[in-house]
């Protein structure tokens, strides 16, 4: 079955390590929207495969907050569906599988080096990407001998192999990208300590969920080429992107506690109404021309794709004055 042809499917996928923030919910919304507008299935499932960084009393708050807003879903870890489990750490077995068939294939190589090792990359004038510094290739070439010997004093971790390609695609937000797909090196799919990496995990669980379309951040547009790799080297289709622009303060750095309380949590103990964010996230959007309280249900005529921006969102004082009702100009 061609991708055009495949049943709509999309998902909102929280790291449970924070309180979901109006940037969070900006994605959620926007990504609920894209599916409902056309009768799609809406995925929740929650990224906890950091298990260190990972509280499940926040995963709990995520879909109280997401609820709260007027969201709903499908299928999640709440409410179960054909594909589950929906939350990352109960789904090793599907990751496990997928690394046998990368190695299999001869793509992956085990890497040796170590934070220091890495550090001291960085200084290097590599390419560079939201994961870092590109990786220089100083375990790839490594005899089974040199390997052996390296694996008696650490345990190594595991790097999928890229080559020089340019990799197209049209994103729904960004539009036409190109990156060559060496650029950011051999990247990690599993660390030493044997935790799986976000662009493996991700790649598995939207295929196994049958995802047909990703809306996120474009913090993560550059995840993309990675992805898309993975995708061909598991004989996987791949989805149709979407990058939304992040929400930033007025220093251009990315909203945080330091631009005022932008938590669900806090807007609801100050006693701001769901229609209240869902309505002010539309305006932000440009999906609607004036400032007025909407139910995410009402929203669902008014989103349009053409309409959203690509360029950072500045939230100032100001902005953030009608979204606490307090009206600064």
């Amino acid at each position: 079955m061609s991708q055009n042809k495949r049943p709509v499917r999309g998902r909102f996928a929280p790291t449970p390590s924070g309180e979901l923030h109006i940037g969070n919910a900006w994605a959620a919304l926007l990504s609920w929207l894209q599916i409902r507008s056309r009768e799609g299935t809406f995925v929740l499932r929650m990224e906890d495969i950091d298990t260190q960084r990972s509280r499940p009393h926040l995963a709990s708050q995520i879909l109280d907050d997401l609820n709260w807003l007027g969201l709903d879903w499908d299928e999640g870890p709440d409410v179960g569906g054909p594909f589950g489990p929906y939350t990352q750490s109960e789904r090793m077995e599907y990751y496990d599988e997928a690394l046998k068939q990368l190695d299999d294939k001869g793509c992956l190589y085990p890497c040796y080096c170590s934070r220091a090792d890495l550090l001291a990359a960085a200084r290097a004038p590599h390419g560079l990407s939201s994961e870092g510094p590109a990786y220089p290739g100083t375990c790839r070439h490594l005899t089974q001998e040199e390997a052996a010997c390296k694996s008696l004093v650490k345990a190594p971790a595991l790097r999928f192999k890229v080559d020089h390609e340019m990799l197209i695609f049209q994103d729904g937000v960004a539009g036409q990208q190109e990156f060559d797909a060496a650029s950011g090196g051999d990247f990690i799919v599993r660390r030493a300590d044997g935790m799986i990496s976000y662009q493996l995990a991700v790649v598995v669980d939207d295929d196994r969920m049958g995802i047909t379309d990703v809306l996120r951040g474009s913090d993560l547009l550059d995840s993309v080429p990675r992805q898309l790799m993975l995708y061909k080297a598991l004989g996987m289709p791949a989805p149709t992107f979407a990058h939304v622009p992040l929400f930033v303060g007025p220093d251009g750095k990315r909203l945080a506690k330091r631009h005022g309380g932008t938590s669900l949590a806090a807007l609801r103990e100050m006693g701001v109404a769901a229609e209240q964010v869902v309505g002010w996230l539309m305006w932000i959007a440009g999906l609607t021309e004036k400032l007025e309280p909407l139910t995410a249900r009402e929203c669902i005529p008014l989103f349009h794709m053409e309409k959203l921006t690509s360029n950072p969102i500045i939230i100032t004082e100001g902005t953030l004055s009608h979204l606490h009702g307090t009206k600064i100009p």
